[in-house]
């Protein structure tokens, strides 16, 4: 018969092991900010299948589920607006067009930069009048130098393996004095932690009965503090809004939206 002394024990070598893990996985994390691209561990099938059907149900529920949030993904950018009556815009990784809803398309040249064949057809279908183009928006776009007045990257940023690859190139398609509105979460963050906790893994184990980190450790591999020093080392920065608190305190909140401009030298 095994003494619960004995179950204790183990119980303690289990917690034990599994925080030095933690640390060690904290650790090398730690020493791989502000380092590009981002080495990512390949996904069995099976992980990729998952991944992609959980981010499809968890699209579709958070507007849903957690509205407050999605109305302050999709309405922080339509606060800043070239002068001009007609303009030119670019969303990257825009999905299947949840955010063309919010935007008013019949005064601007609305185009779309989405990776994955399936969700652009969705887009396609959903919004005839914008442009979608299927690209890698950290690759060359099939765009010529200062283009554009406007673009977006609404909750994009953070998965991208080659991040100053995409800021580079958002710079060299805007025009001078063009604007470039994002979206990020605030992650790592406690406040975020916590919500994550109560709603996108609680909603993974649910619908697959298994461990939740191998997903988000691949999708947010980069900090607000990585993303926002490279932007302001390529644009000048503007506004910046933080949700739900309005505090400018990263643990307090969930979302930030931040927006740029182009030098006019540029």
């Amino acid at each position: 018969m095994t003494r619960r002394s004995e179950v204790v024990a183990t119980a303690d070598e289990i917690a034990a092991t599994s925080a030095r893990n933690h640390l060690r996985e904290g650790e090398q994390w730690r020493n791989e900010r502000y380092k590009w691209p981002k080495n990512l561990p390949p996904l069995t099938a099976e992980q990729q299948a998952i991944s992609d059907d959980f981010m499809r149900r968890w699209l579709a529920a958070l507007p849903k589920k957690y509205g407050a949030i999605s109305r302050f993904n999709h309405h922080y950018p339509t606060r800043f607006l070239p002068q001009q009556a007609q303009f030119r815009t670019i969303e990257i990784g825009a999905g299947d067009g949840e955010h063309l809803a919010v935007e008013q398309l019949g005064r601007q040249d609305y185009h779309c930069i989405e990776l994955r064949k399936n969700v652009a057809d969705v887009l396609r279908r959903r919004f005839p009048s914008a442009t979608t183009t299927i690209a890698n928006c950290q690759d060359v776009l099939p765009y010529p130098d200062k283009y554009f007045d406007r673009a977006l990257a609404i909750h994009v940023l953070e998965h991208l393996p080659r991040l100053p690859d995409a800021i580079s190139e958002l710079r060299r398609i805007l025009r001078p004095g063009g604007i470039l509105s994002i979206v990020i979460p605030c992650d790592p963050g406690l406040a975020y932690g916590l919500a994550r906790k109560i709603s996108a893994e609680r909603m993974f184990k649910k619908l697959y009965e298994m461990p939740y980190d191998w997903l988000i450790r691949r999708e947010h591999i980069n900090s607000p503090a990585e993303i926002l020093t490279l932007l302001r080392a390529n644009f000048v920065e503007v506004d910046r809004a933080y949700f739900p608190s309005g505090i400018p305190v990263l643990n307090l909140n969930l979302v930030i939206g931040a927006t740029f401009r182009k030098c006019l030298r540029s």
